[in-house]
């Protein structure tokens, strides 16, 4: 992806089975085009995703089809599947930590 393409998140759409995600591709020299993607309701529900992760899932997803075909992505609607969301989670989740520090072995003898 180059740097005088501009990707804008518009909004998002909650649907029956889907919530829909729309960006906009902007380019230097060009006109400006509509993307969406959506993730299943059910996603959400099961807590595989968190509503204010979303847009940038999708972001994620949009900018890696730029990148892959040259700008020119084949499809103009995505699809974020769980295999997907699985990675992002992954990624981005942090570690768990408990209310309390473990003691050293310093601190035990005390």
């Amino acid at each position: 992806m180059t740097s005088a393409v501009l990707i804008q998140y518009v909004g998002f759409e909650a649907k029956p089975l889907v919530r829909e995600y729309t960006f906009n591709i902007k380019e230097a020299a060009g006109d400006p085009r509509q993307f969406t993607l959506t993730i299943l309701n059910e996603a959400f529900h099961s807590r595989r995703v968190r509503y204010q992760d979303a847009p940038d899932i999708c972001s994620l997803k949009l900018q890696g089809e730029m990148a892959t075909f040259a700008n020119n992505p084949p499809h103009t609607h995505y699809r974020i599947t769980d295999a997907e969301l699985q990675v992002y989670h992954s990624a981005h989740s942090k570690p768990a930590r408990g209310l309390f520090k473990r003691k050293t072995e310093k601190e035990e003898d005390f």
